[in-house]
């Protein structure tokens, strides 16, 4: 059988990918919602564009259905108020997009800590929405998949070397025990994202 040593000359690309592609999309909610409340997040985007167009329901997906009334009644109140003063049409549409935002968040079962400026998201979460733009996951799936074998054959190797000398000491053995733990915990946390809940 196999060993994790053997992981990058033992999966084809073709599995790694396939392997990557399935921690994605289990991952995509949690990490939608951690840039949701961004100005470069879609969130916001969509809401920008709503109130360009006037158009209350191209937001409205990003709230429950029992929220819709609220959005729709605070998006037409900013419309009404926006005006030819620009400082106070950013206030107006900040307080929607906050109320939005946060209605959101709590669909989630998240808090709302305020909007966030852009550039606030991760690299690989901005990647993601990069290839949802263009409809190409492969660099995402590279990189996750690249990533992935690195540290599992890392933290594979250094566990491993660590059981040679484990009972040679309490402290030797207290090394190998936080190798071991930060493998396996590694392991776990994967088995949640394939195998547990793809709730936000």
């Amino acid at each position: 059988m196999k060993t994790i040593k053997n992981l990058g000359r033992g999966f084809s690309k073709r599995v790694v990918l396939l392997l990557s592609g399935i921690i994605l999309a289990f991952a995509m909610p949690q990490m939608a919602s951690a840039h949701c409340d961004s100005y470069d997040g879609p969130v916001i985007k969509d809401a920008m564009v709503a109130l360009e167009q006037q158009n209350v329901e191209l937001v409205l997906k990003w709230v429950e259905p029992k929220y819709e009334g609220v959005i729709t009644d605070k998006f037409n109140q900013t419309l009404r108020l926006l005006g030819s003063n620009e400082e106070v049409n950013e206030v107006v549409r900040a307080h929607f997009l906050e109320t939005l935002v946060r209605l959101h968040r709590e669909g989630e079962g998240a808090s709302f800590t305020g909007l966030k400026p852009m550039g606030s998201m991760t690299p690989m979460v901005g990647m993601a929405d990069n290839s949802l733009e263009v409809n190409n996951i492969d660099v995402v799936a590279d990189k996750v998949a690249s990533h992935l074998v690195e540290v599992l054959k890392e933290r594979f190797a250094k566990a491993f070397e660590l059981s040679k000398t484990k009972d040679n000491s309490v402290e030797q053995g207290r090394a190998y025990v936080e190798a071991y733990v930060e493998y396996t915990h590694t392991m776990e946390a994967l088995e949640h994202i394939l195998h547990g809940s793809m709730h936000h």
